[in-house]
């Protein structure tokens, strides 16, 4: 299989995450290319339509894309029982969350990066902020059960969405530093760690800070 990426996505970070944590590195060629919404690199294009990264290009051929997408299809060749049936629904929901915060977070470094000085829009990053803040409330209200238990693809994607944010520069005063006890687990009896808090690196490292999580591979602990 042949992964076409690029190292700054955090679309990219979170299948790359996955990989590293199921134990497919071996299995998957990465194959990195140089990109943007203005100008489309031909592998991205010939490996999806949209030009969108990343795309996992199968050994019989076919291509999926999306995130998401080549996470469940990764999740399943694997075995590794990262959108458990029990907690589907809710885990399809996290991770949508987290692929929500990454959108905002994208949308705002092409706003600065791609747009002339004179055509940014002040009101379009204030809305992009806006829908983070109120995300990372309702992660600070825990209304979400995905957070809790065995980890999961949604705690993943999360781990990267907020990574992602700390990479690309995206702080905004104190926005980000509360996010630290966001998975203090509602059970008592759950063996997860009191606090765990991720950062990705710019080649995808997810590292833990305090306890070790039951489920997370020494591979992604100490990065690649």
């Amino acid at each position: 299989m042949e992964l076409i990426f690029s190292p700054a996505s955090p679309f990219v970070r979170k299948v790359n995450v996955l990989i590293h944590e199921v134990g497919l590195r071996e299995q998957i060629k990465l194959s990195s290319v140089q990109t943007t919404a203005l100008n489309t690199s031909p592998d991205a294009r010939a490996a999806n339509p949209l030009g969108k990264i990343p795309a996992l290009i199968l050994d019989d051929g076919r291509t999926l894309i999306d995130s998401r997408v080549i996470c469940r299809f990764l999740n399943d060749l694997s075995d590794a029982n990262l959108y458990p049936n029990d907690q589907l629904w809710e885990v399809l929901t996290l991770e949508a969350l987290a692929d929500g915060i990454m959108e905002s977070g994208v949308s705002m470094v092409y706003e600065a990066r791609l747009r002339p000085e004179a055509q940014q829009s002040p009101d379009w990053v204030a809305a992009q902020w806006s829908k983070i803040s109120h995300a990372l409330e309702a992660l600070e209200r825990r209304g979400f059960m995905a957070m809790d238990g065995d980890l999961n693809m949604g705690q993943l994607a999360l781990g990267c969405a907020i990574g992602g944010l700390k990479n690309q520069s995206l702080q905004d005063g104190m926005r980000l530093f509360h996010l630290g006890p966001v998975w203090l687990p509602r059970n008592p009896k759950t063996k997860a760690v009191k606090r765990y808090h991720y950062w990705v690196a710019s080649r995808t490292a997810v590292l833990l800070g305090g306890l070790k999580h039951p489920r997370l591979s020494t591979h992604t602990m100490r990065g690649f």
